[in-house]
């Protein structure tokens, strides 16, 4: 038997008012509106009601069983509106009922800090610049020819050994730098002299002790022209070491061996722990050993195109951590990579 306009009548006013009485138990904006889903929505019981009238009911009363449905809707939305209101305006009545003491301190953000090796980095950029300096990078992941083969280390030669180096595993040919002289190749060969660079980076071998890190950062710097001598090089090293570390300071070369660069020279500066006096960081000479240097070898001027009768330069390089562990008197490199904060606050 159909059911007449009346039946559904009753039947939506009955839903109306479980649907009134629910809210009222209601006391979040979720619970709200997952009773208004069920009875308001386009699944809720109201609907359902509302299409199982209209299947049953003669075409003649369809469009009044429609527009009462639609009435008790429009009275459900208004009554989950009401609803959402007074919530609303009861939260911020508790918001602003809340003791808040305005004299109280903020809460104070700590500030990072700067690693020393950044510091120093940074420091020893500066003072090449006034230098005519420029800064250059290169990938970390170099080929075999920029690493060393250009830097006339060909692929039986024994420096290679000292290297120690990190080969990428099914490329033979890719190895992570030993050193960032890639950079000085890779520069070289994209344009002709004059050139004035440093190239500061991390390097990777496999070393590690106190004062080793198989991951560490170095500092070289190249420059070529005509007319560049080696008393250009030692001019250069001693105005950085007295810039960076003090007017006292003094640079010591002695001879050494690169397959880079002839002649090449160890580069020693004025001991940072006792000022030339002679401790046992220094064992006692006064000196600190920094890092190699020397004329860049006309062979590597040969893999780069570059006339050995007419251009010359040096090359020079260091470790930057080994020049902060210098400047900050640090005697554990393993501190720069720990990540520990509080050694990075000790530094300005």
């Amino acid at each position: 038997m159909a059911s007449s306009p009346d039946d559904l009548k009753a039947r939506l006013h009955g839903l109306l008012s479980e649907f009134q009485a629910k809210i009222e138990r209601a006391h979040t904006e979720q619970e709200l509106r997952k009773v208004f889903a069920d009875y308001g929505g386009s699944q809720g019981a109201i609907r359902v009601a509302q299409k199982d009238a209209l299947k049953e009911a003669p075409n003649a009363e369809k469009k009044a069983i429609g527009q009462l449905s639609n009435a008790v809707v429009a009275e459900v939305e208004r009554a989950l509106e009401g609803r959402l209101a007074a919530l609303h305006e009861a939260e911020r009545r508790r918001d602003l009922e809340r003791t808040v003491d305005v004299s109280l301190p903020g809460r104070v953000r700590r500030l990072g800090h700067l690693h020393p090796t950044t510091l120093v980095r940074r420091e020893i950029e500066q003072i090449f610049a006034q230098l005519g300096f420029t800064v250059a990078e290169g990938p970390q992941i170099e080929t075999d020819f920029h690493n060393f083969e250009a830097l006339a280390m060909p692929k039986d030669h024994p420096a290679r050994d000292m290297q120690d180096t990190f080969y990428i595993e099914g490329e033979p040919e890719l190895v992570l730098r030993t050193h960032t002289s890639p950079v000085q190749i890779r520069t070289m060969l994209s344009g002709p002299p004059p050139i004035r660079i440093i190239a500061p980076g991390p390097v990777y071998r496999k070393d590690d002790d106190p004062t080793h890190s198989p991951m560490f950062n170095q500092v070289e710097g190249l420059c070529v022209d005509e007319g560049i001598t080696f008393a250009d090089l030692k001019g250069v090293l001693l105005h950085f070491a007295k810039r960076f570390f003090g007017e006292e300071w003094g640079v010591r070369l002695r001879p050494s061996f690169f397959p880079f660069t002839e002649p090449s020279a160890e580069i020693d500066f004025t001991c940072a722990f006792c000022a030339g006096s002679g401790c046992r960081t220094c064992k006692g000479s006064g000196w600190i050993e920094i890092g190699g240097a020397g004329m860049v070898d006309p062979e590597v001027f040969a893999h780069v195109g570059y006339d050995p009768e007419r251009y010359t330069g040096f090359a020079f390089g260091w470790g930057l951590d080994r020049m902060a562990m210098l400047r900050y008197h640090i005697d554990d490199i393993k501190l720069f990579f720990d990540g520990d904060v509080r050694f990075a606050r000790q530094f300005k």
